[in-house]
């Protein structure tokens, strides 16, 4: 018996198939953003408090680093693991910061921290490791692990926990079923909490003593409020650290970022950069370099969001919504809307199409009680937030 030829329109459907691991949820932000950029073409004054983005540019050291570079002319590939003097200057500033010593050799730079994710995830797990991750949480930790076959195993952080990962809910998880890795977050995405030195001590203790790799994504450090943020790398050479050039040194666009990686881990995550992207781009990578010296100008930043964040929890009380988690770093307050929806994506379409304020929905971070709560960005303008203020307020009255 022969086979019924494939129809064309049978061929076509085979051909554009997207695979099963594509299949995850979008990073809803994104869509905000779209949805704010229609409007503000239709004339529509728009206050952006959706994409965790500064709106401060680049050092003006590292845009002078990049000029002086394009006027040279050639660009080459470098190293996979990266230019090695911005690798040193990397480790340097673990001594400057943290009054910690760490060898070049373990710093990868990467393509922001979305390549230093991937790259982490790959080098360390295996298709269907599980890897605790906290809800509410940055979705794209989910979503990278979703597509590269691994299992991200949500753990709720609430005000019993400090809205923070602990050793204990850890454990608990790994008992249920083990856990092969845990990534961990302080500053934190979308609630701006921090996790205090000792306790992140601990849980990075007790998970390497019960077999779980840590992951520490630490892309908020320097923009901390409450107390100071603690880098994993004090507490342990195996955790995994992910930084990057785009929060506290305003150069998301850039798309430059960094590892710090166990030395059993350096040699893998080489051969994946050598073959997922051969190398970093060579500008930013010296632009990054030169992004140090300008430290005295990302502080100056850094003063404006504490004033924006200032702005935020003396307003937004008077404007209605009064309940949001402790807003300890990065620039993000996370806040409770359910006294006036149990529908953030309604919520957060309704006050960009009526108040001109475009947020995230939380449902973004966290499926399921997200729908209570809305993340607000308060890295733009002093004068943006208190527009925001009153814009929240008139129409929430």
């Amino acid at each position: 018996m022969t086979e019924r030829p494939l129809r064309n329109s049978d061929t076509a459907k085979l051909l554009i198939a997207a695979s099963a691991r594509s299949d995850v949820p979008p990073f809803m932000v994104m869509d905000v953003m779209a949805a704010a950029a229609k409007l503000e073409a239709s004339g529509t004054h728009i206050i952006h408090m959706e994409v965790g983005q500064p709106s401060a540019p680049a050092p003006s050291t590292a845009i002078a680093a990049a000029r002086s570079a394009l006027d040279e002319g050639r660009l080459s590939y470098t190293e996979a693991l990266g230019v090695p003097s911005l690798r040193a200057r990397i480790a340097r500033y673990y001594a400057e910061r943290y009054r910690l010593d760490v060898d070049p050799r373990r710093v990868v730079v990467t393509t922001g921290s979305s390549s230093g994710f991937m790259l982490a995830f790959l080098a360390m797990f295996d298709a269907g490791d599980r890897v605790a991750v906290a809800i509410p949480g940055y979705p794209p930790y989910r979503h990278i692990l979703t597509a590269l076959g691994c299992e991200p195993v949500p753990i709720e952080v609430s005000a019993q926990t400090g809205w923070a990962l602990t050793a204990e809910a850890l454990i608990a998880a790994h008992r249920r079923a083990p856990l092969q890795g845990v990534l961990v977050a302080s500053p934190a995405n979308p609630t701006g909490t921090m996790i205090a030195a000792d306790t992140l001590g601990e849980l990075i203790r007790t998970a390497e003593a019960a077999g779980i790799r840590v992951i520490s994504d630490e892309i908020y450090h320097g923009l901390d409020y409450a107390f100071p943020a603690e880098t994993a790398a004090r507490t342990s050479a195996n955790a995994v650290v992910i930084n990057s050039f785009s929060k506290y040194f305003c150069m998301t666009g850039w798309r430059i970022g960094w590892m710090l990686a166990p030395d059993p881990l350096v040699r893998p995550i080489e051969r994946l950069q050598q073959n997922l992207a051969i190398s970093v781009p060579t500008l930013a990578q010296i632009a990054a370099e030169a992004a140090f010296e300008g430290i005295p100008e990302m502080e100056q930043v850094r003063q404006g969001y504490a004033v924006n964040r200032r702005v935020l929890l003396d307003g937004l009380p008077r404007a209605g919504l009064d309940r949001f988690l402790p807003a300890d770093g990065a620039f993000y307050l996370y806040a409770d809307v359910s006294r006036f929806s149990n529908d953030s994506l309604d919520f957060a379409r309704r006050m960009l199409e009526q108040a001109g304020v475009a947020a995230t929905p939380g449902i973004d971070f966290d499926p399921v009680k997200g729908a209570h709560f809305i993340r607000f960005c308060y890295a733009g303008s002093s004068a943006d937030m208190h527009a925001a203020v009153d814009r929240i307020g008139r129409w929430l009255g």
